[in-house]
């Protein structure tokens, strides 16, 4: 059976699933600057209903009891985290449960921890190899995902019956862990090894933008051709993989010859309860727990940082634009106090605010390290999405004084996951004119994405009473081209 078919004829058989949603509220913020208390009031209201997929024990700890369980968790990977009332994440918060400790708590026999780049505690510079380590409070062994390997090995896999992924993402494509997520999806289909994510908002989940990423630039800052903002979360982007045969895995026998008690169509924004029918046997699946009463316009305000260098709503928000100045000689705040919120140079004034760097635990070797920038700081500014005017203006101002902007551009492309972004602003393309050459394929990837899709788009689609749905699928062989 094609995997498209078997992935809608799995669905098919998905039992709906009603949440009782009486869940501690948060109060969140827009992703898009500094918190403002408009913004507050409203995801409140939102927040007070929405129920990230680790929340919802009930839909996923019958499937881990009298298993063997490991982990792929992080420092994000919190349940019942405390109210946000400003802009700023914090690390901690005495309301807060990691999902390890709540696991353990609930007798769940956790034999070990996978982590992703930034390390289990989350405090690992980008780019930073990292070791295996025992967890002090635990004892559990973390095997690190980010240093000799980035994905699981045999070892790591070994006298496990199951994997737990709970990451908190970003909705960008050279954020590395979508990659992590495809590597444990890969190892884990090969093995026979079911694999269940607990899903998160994407706090950048409104926006689709950016070049489609082609086959010549993929690594791992970009393994699919999706789009730079992609719009999705990573429990939607798991379906996908599978889906769409992204992961090599060893051939699994597909459910076959079963007929459905009911037969109708699957439509991923309906929303509406589906009928009883037969279960798939769980070998081999993906089994995806929803995020419950959510939608992609829904402000969301992350707990705690995803990374060292996204310490707050505004750095999220500006990351996709400003990423993309880590393959040119321009300084995006790592190394000091605003890291991925201002754009500065030593010498090409880029704005008038002056501001020092200097090596810090998030920045081990930060760009222009000891010098004095020439800043521009973007925390005031209203855009969100993509902004490839604040590319352009940049680019100009070091054509005027002769100086190199492209500093990495090999690095630049594989960020872009093409050249042509590059060639375009050396051409002197407007952003009009460069944002119109994505529309042909941003309009085939929403296409081809749409049947994996698990929220509606706006708050006018959600239904009264929370609904959602546990997704699985059997991971087939597939190939992904690398």
């Amino acid at each position: 059976m094609p995997i498209k078919s078997l992935l809608t004829f799995v669905l098919l058989l998905s039992a709906a699933i009603t949440l009782s949603m009486s869940g501690h509220a948060q109060t969140v913020t827009h992703a898009q600057t500094v918190a403002r208390a408009k913004t507050h009031d409203k995801a409140e209201v939102a927040e007070s209903r929405l129920q990230v997929g680790a929340a919802q024990f009930n839909e996923y700890l019958p499937l881990l009891e009298g298993k063997r369980v490991s982990l792929v968790v992080n420092q994000s990977s919190i349940i019942k985290s405390s109210i946000v009332k400003s802009s700023t994440i914090t690390n901690s918060s005495p309301e807060s449960t990691h999902l390890v400790d709540a696991l353990l708590n609930r007798d769940i026999n956790v034999v070990s921890i996978m982590s992703p780049e930034h390390g289990f505690r989350g405090k690992a510079g980008a780019g930073e190899k990292i070791d295996n380590d025992v967890d002090v409070k635990t004892g559990l062994p973390i095997h690190s995902l980010y240093g000799k390997t980035k994905k699981p090995t045999a070892d790591m896999l070994a006298n496990i019956d199951i994997l737990v992924f709970d990451i908190q993402d970003v909705g960008v494509r050279f954020y590395t862990y979508l990659s992590t997520l495809h590597y444990v999806l890969e190892t884990a289909a090969q093995a026979h090894i079911p694999v269940i994510v607990l899903d998160r908002p994407n706090p950048n989940g409104a926006f689709t933008d950016g070049p489609i990423l082609q086959p010549d630039y993929a690594s791992f800052v970009g393994m699919h051709a999706i789009p730079v903002l992609h719009g999705m979360t990573l429990g939607e982007l798991a379906l996908m993989i599978v889906g769409e045969q992204w992961i090599t895995t060893d051939a699994i026998d597909a459910i076959e010859g079963k007929q459905l008690a009911q037969q109708h169509q699957f439509k991923p924004q309906a929303f509406q309860p589906e009928p009883q029918a037969f279960q798939p046997e769980p070998q081999a699946l993906l089994t995806v727990i929803p995020v419950a009463n959510y939608h992609k316009q829904m402000p969301y305000s992350l707990p705690v940082a995803p990374s060292p260098n996204l310490p707050n709503d505004a750095a999220i928000a500006l990351y996709p634009t400003l990423c993309f100045f880590e393959g040119t000689d321009v300084s995006v705040g790592r190394g000091t106090n605003l890291p991925f919120q201002l754009i500065g140079h030593p010498v090409v004034a880029l704005g008038d605010e002056n501001i020092d760097v200097a090596t810090n635990q998030a920045a081990p070797s930060p760009k222009h390290n000891n010098t004095t920038l020439k800043a521009s700081f973007m925390t005031e500014a209203s855009f969100s999405g993509l902004d490839i005017d604040v590319l352009l203006n940049a680019y100009a101002q070091f054509n005027e004084q002769d100086i190199t902007f492209f500093t990495r551009p090999d690095f630049f492309d594989k960020l872009a996951g093409t050249d042509s972004l590059r060639q375009a602003i050396i051409a002197g393309k407007t952003s009009t004119q460069i944002q119109a050459s994505w529309a042909e394929g941003l309009a085939v990837f929403k296409q081809l994405r749409s049947p994996y899709l698990l929220y509606p788009l706006t708050a006018s689609e959600l239904p009264n009473d929370v609904k959602a749905r546990v997704k699985i699928i059997n991971m087939k062989a597939a190939t992904y081209h690398e």
